[in-house]
């Protein structure tokens, strides 16, 4: 049974920069093949990505002020003992609207809720039949903050550690089965001073043909790796697509 702390569900939010939310939106409606339900919130800033089956898991944002950027919901059965946790854990509470809104250490923002959802969506399969959906959230770390980060997102979740095969840098948290989202927390480069941010993991069946999809739908190229790509679509989102199972 899972601890009333622990999230049974994660949602990964795309919260757009006002002056091209409904350009992020199509891209990201195309690329998923989801609906976009009626907007919601106070200014209709809010919407989920409809998957044809299973519960959303993917949502955006319109900020009223800000850049581009990625938050979590951690949906919990009690938001508010969940965020007194993390708070011992070393998270920052930054609003409570119903929801609470808090940053990890190094500041990654993230909300703790309780809104329910069960069903994770299957993997689509797009022409010429490859089968893609997106499968986890990286948080891209700086290096000096690396290791108290990794240690917050292991206590808040609760799911075990994995290292990688690839490289050190990498570290996953392993999603309960069922899950419809994993975490990968990244180590970046001594070079890279910039602040903590996320971004979204695709796993794919054939990366080469689903690479061309996104092209297609507007998305460039920025590098190529052995076991993923990374791109950014049309209004300079970055993302990847890898070679992880997208069921």
């Amino acid at each position: 049974m899972t601890a009333p702390t622990s999230p049974f569900w994660v949602t990964a939010f795309l919260d757009n920069a006002a002056t091209h939310h409904h350009e992020s939106v199509g891209f990201w409606q195309e690329a998923t093949g989801y609906a976009v339900s009626p907007p919601r919130g106070d200014h209709d800033e809010f919407a989920s990505l409809l998957p044809p089956d299973g519960d959303p898991f993917l949502k955006v944002q319109r900020r009223h002020a800000g850049v581009d950027r990625l938050h979590l919901d951690l949906h919990v059965a009690d938001p508010l003992a969940a965020a007194d946790a993390a708070r011992v854990a070393g998270a920052t509470i930054v609003a409570d609207r119903g929801h609470v809104v808090l940053a990890s250490p190094a500041g990654l923002v993230f909300c703790f809720v309780d809104h329910p959802a069960s069903r994770r969506p299957a993997a689509a399969v797009h022409r010429p039949g490859s089968a893609a959906r997106v499968r986890q959230v990286a948080i891209d770390v700086p290096r000096a903050a690396y290791e108290r980060e990794l240690g917050f997102w292991a206590a808040v979740t609760g799911w075990r550690q994995r290292a990688s095969t690839v490289t050190e840098d990498f570290r996953f948290l392993v999603a309960p089965a069922g899950q419809p989202l994993g975490l990968l927390v990244q180590r970046l480069g001594a070079d890279d001073t910039g602040d903590v941010r996320a971004h979204l993991d695709w796993g794919t069946t054939d990366r080469a043909a689903e690479t061309e999809r996104h092209l297609g739908l507007g998305a460039r190229v920025l590098a190529q790796h052995q076991h993923w790509t990374v791109l950014a679509d049309p209004v300079g989102r970055v993302y990847c697509l890898t070679d992880g199972d997208p069921a």
